[in-house]
């Protein structure tokens, strides 16, 4: 633990913000790192609770060992804190930056609601590594002589490609983007994580000997069938990319869109890409001086508010079918768990009107394109209340409202029949494997991530990297050093 009076001596304190004003004006990052004693000082708030419900099963997906690395971090000793959350999370810049932090939902300070900062001590512990030079390529020092192929570069597939390469295997990644990092790179906006991080880690992993093979559309380019044959084991981590179907009429009009395809696009242009993309619309689409729309109350919609934001939208809506939550949950109810209770995004902050408890009842138009969203009051059971409707402006309107598997245009449709699906009672599609040994219908074929749970946290995707690297390698030389 770190300071043994320190939760009663310091205060909570977390990274600041640039203010809405400014940061709207550019895509970079806007939170404003701590110093390195203030760090220290939040770290030393971690207590001698008994049971750290931080670190699992309810709190952090990959069981990160939050209370060992916040005394390490309180005692300077950065070099051994990196260390330490390196063996259970292999992208803790990644984390320390996007994660919802659940860890600091089931934080035992968090019952006076004033947990330790876990989310902002995580994240300086990996930029002080980088900083001070302590990440490194590890390169296995004994090659195994098998061969595996890893496809999909997001979050799964780069942590179960690093430990399979440190495990000494010879690991192939195959990317259909033009550049590694998934819907990392291309999904969330630079505002939340700039893209440097994850050219950071490809360089680290590609010193370990993994190879990225990008701009190959796996299914399509080069057949699955051609992996299995030219190696001892293919995972397969494609994400969940396809947008769950709204069913909203007027959707056809022009200036309706799903998320997706345009946070993939402002990524692109931030990155100095051509807005083309494989799987996703390229017609432009921009929010400068336009009123906004955003149907759908997570995480992707949130994204949509911001980078509207920053493209010059005039006013942005969001629209959130759910009730509004409570200010504060009932602690002695919820705790350790995550608890719903009204959460306001930095984007949503910078001045996004929120409707609560509103349906969507039809996209409104005039020659095809659209000029406003009608909508409704719902009950308890989001169902329309009668007499409520009313219409929102908009000259463009994002459904954010998840997703509901891969894409089926490539890995799914050249082995449709052979691999194992199942589809859930929302219509969501999933490859069947368990959470064990990860293995499909397939010989020789494994798979993880969101393509096997479903959409869900960068940290759990990582979890399911780093368990089916394991997996793959127990399969392959009959037991593993790998953790699992």
């Amino acid at each position: 633990m770190g300071k043994v009076t320190g939760f009663l001596e310091i205060d909570r304190q977390v990274a600041k913000y640039q203010p809405a004003s400014d940061r709207i004006r550019h895509f970079r990052e806007f939170t404003i790192p701590m110093s390195d004693p203030e760090v220290q000082k939040q770290a030393a708030r971690c207590m001698d609770c008994g049971i750290p419900y931080c670190h699992g099963p309810t709190g952090c997906p990959v069981h990160n060992q939050i209370p060992d690395w916040n005394d390490l971090v309180y005692n300077n000793n950065w070099e051994a804190a990196i260390q330490n959350l390196h063996s259970t999370n292999n992208f803790p810049e990644f984390t320390g930056r996007v994660c919802p932090a659940p860890c600091e939902e089931a934080c035992t300070l968090n019952l006076e609601d004033a947990p330790v900062a876990i989310k902002t001590v995580e994240q300086a512990i990996a930029d002080k590594a980088y900083e001070l030079g302590f990440i490194r390529p590890q390169p296995a020092t004994v090659h195994t002589g098998k061969k595996v192929a890893v496809i999909g570069s997001g979050p799964a597939g780069m942590a179960a490609a690093q430990q399979l390469g440190r495990a000494g295997h010879e690991v192939h990644v195959y990317e259909r983007e033009t550049k590694p990092g998934g819907l990392l790179r291309y999904g969330i906006p630079d505002f939340k994580m700039e893209k440097n991080f994850i050219d950071r880690r490809v360089e680290q992993m590609k010193g370990e000997g993994v190879t990225f093979h990008c701009g190959v559309n796996v299914g399509v380019d080069v057949k699955v069938e051609q992996l299995l044959a030219d190696h001892d084991a293919v995972l397969y981590c494609g994400g969940s990319e396809t947008p769950r179907e709204a069913g909203i009429p007027g959707i056809d009009l022009a200036g309706v869109h799903d998320a997706m395809p345009y946070l993939v696009q402002q990524n692109r242009r931030v990155g100095r890409e051509n807005i083309d993309s494989v799987g996703w619309p390229s017609d432009p689409i921009l929010a400068g001086a336009k009123h906004v729309v955003v149907v759908g109350g997570g995480d992707t919609a949130s994204d949509c508010v911001g980078t509207a934001f920053r493209q010059g939208a005039v006013k942005v809506t969001q629209l959130d079918i759910r009730p509004q939550p409570p200010e504060r949950e009932d602690k002695l109810a919820v705790w350790p768990f995550w608890a719903t209770k009204m959460r306001t995004s930095s984007s949503q902050a910078e001045g996004a009107v929120r409707e609560f408890q509103v349906a969507t009842l039809e996209f409104i138009g005039e020659d095809g394109v659209l000029t406003g969203v009608k909508c409704c009051e719902v009950d308890e059971r989001r169902r329309p209340v009668a007499g409520t409707e009313f219409v929102i402006r908009a000259d463009l309107a994002f459904i954010a409202i998840g997703f509901r598997g891969p894409f089926t245009t490539s890995v799914l449709k050249e082995l449709e029949g052979k691999l194992t699906l199942n589809t859930d009672k929302r219509g969501s599609t999933n490859v069947v494997a368990n959470d064990r040994d990860y293995k499909t219908s397939i010989d020789k074929f494994w798979t993880a991530g969101d393509v096997r749970r479903g959409q869900s946290l960068v940290v759990w995707a990582i979890r399911e990297g780093r368990q089916a690297a394991r997996a793959i390698d127990e399969a392959l030389m009959g037991s593993s050093v790998l953790p699992n």
